[in-house]
């Protein structure tokens, strides 16, 4: 077996679609004879943990090394754990705090422990490559002071920018700077980038130019086919049309022109109206339940709060159409999350407001897709009038099976290893 050293904050128990690409990674790794060591958090506050993820893990013979920190989160979770959402005004202010005050980010203190017990580690067993998930940013840059050490191969996976990101906040040029400058550093000692999507690699390109272009290679988020078993699909009796939203909301990831364009609805086609459930599964925070009743659509809401993965698949499989959000912001075109990807594995169609870029593609490419701009009300909902019409008609789109097929996360884990190897042999 090989062995390689993952180093990644987000991992299970915690739950949300954050963890899935990791998680499905090591899972899938000891197939492709790869032995996985996840070096992760500790008990930490997190929106959502999800114990049969952990269990995936678990039997999938994955040894997870746990460290603690002195971060708030760490200290913050040994007494909750699971913690609520807080009001978007106030993340936003934390969150605009904490990168003011923490460069590149406040996981500095857990990456710092991580960095540690991977020396510790290194320094007994002998591994073949050191592969690290990002963000948070701060693990990026210890393991690039890993690769200095052990003078061992270096892998990093961008499942977001960094410099330049989507919610980047730069309270002075220093910020900017300084930033770009850890990410050159770290990017200098990497052996192979890995990133979800064609945007990424090209802003990289573009932002660093000592980097060739076979160094940066994509692999897109996906689905776990175990996670999607064929067979028939529960049903419930209700002849209206399910439309589903799994996740939560945060930024520019907002029900709000959804659900006043589906409020024109009520008022303009309330006969359309009455024939849709709109399902939430994940974290409704309670300024979007606050919205859903001044608009006077309770009726029309089932709130079904947070799921585990394999009751959210079963949800996501039972529904007759899935709705995806990217609002219009900076940099937006490098998004394209795991939840997406889930969804194809649905094999649903699916309402896709969302901007040009790495969704918008995905999702042209999926076929069984409307899309519309993420804050058009009119245009929303003449998507959603078009879709219950289809639905009536019994004609909503199929998927396309080999785009779905090239998504499936074996394949992806095997391409991933086949680049381990590659690199060892050259």
């Amino acid at each position: 077996m090989f062995k390689v050293l993952v180093i990644a904050y987000y991992y299970p128990p915690m739950g949300l679609s954050g963890v899935q690409r990791t998680l499905k990674f090591t899972k899938f790794m000891t197939r492709f004879n790869w032995e996985p060591t996840v070096i992760t958090a500790g008990d930490v506050a997190y929106f959502a943990h999800d114990l049969s993820l952990l269990k995936e893990a678990e039997d999938a013979g994955v040894k997870i090394v746990r460290t603690d920190a002195f971060d708030l989160n760490s200290i913050i979770g040994k007494k909750y754990g699971t913690v609520n959402m807080p009001k978007e005004f106030l993340r936003k202010l934390f969150s605009k705090f904490t990168k003011t005050f923490f460069i590149p980010d406040n996981k500095k203190s857990w990456a710092k422990k991580a960095y540690n017990k991977a020396r510790e580690i290194l320094q007994k067993e002998q591994f073949d490559i050191i592969y690290v998930t990002i963000p948070p940013y701060s693990s990026f840059v210890y393991a690039a002071e890993l690769k200095k050490e052990f003078n061992i191969p270096l892998f990093v996976d961008y499942r977001d920018l960094w410099f330049g990101n989507h919610f980047a906040f730069y309270p002075t040029p220093y910020h900017r700077i300084k930033h770009k400058k850890m990410e050159y550093a770290a990017l200098r000692e990497s052996n192979k980038i890995v990133v979800i999507n064609r945007k990424i690699k090209e802003k990289l390109l573009t932002t660093y130019q000592f980097l060739d272009y076979d160094e940066v290679v994509i692999i897109p988020h996906g689905f776990d086919p175990e996670d999607f078993p064929s067979g028939e699909v529960h049903k419930s009796a209700s002849s209206k049309m399910k439309l589903t939203y799994a996740g939560i909301f945060y930024e520019n990831i907002t029900p709000e022109f959804f659900l006043k364009a589906f409020k024109k609805i009520s008022v303009e086609r309330p006969d359309i109206a009455a024939n849709i459930e709109l399902e939430f599964i994940g974290h409704l925070r309670d300024e979007n339940k606050k919205l859903i009743t001044e608009l006077g659509l309770t009726e029309f809401v089932r709130n079904y709060g947070y799921l585990d993965h394999k009751e959210t698949v079963k949800r996501l499989k039972s529904s007759d159409v899935l709705w995806m959000m990217i609002g219009n912001i900076t940099n937006a075109d490098t998004i394209s999350t795991s939840k997406l990807f889930e969804y194809f594995g649905a094999r649903k169609p699916v309402l896709g407001c969302v901007p040009e870029g790495a969704a918008f593609t995905s999702l042209k490419e999926y076929g069984a897709s409307f899309i519309c701009e993420p804050d058009n009300i009119n245009e929303i909902k003449n998507k959603i009038i078009e879709i219950h019409d289809l639905y009536l008609r019994n004609c909503l789109p199929s998927a396309n099976e080999e785009f779905v097929l090239k998504h499936d996360r074996l394949s992806l884990t095997e391409q991933l290893v086949k680049h381990f190897q590659f690199f060892l042999k050259a």
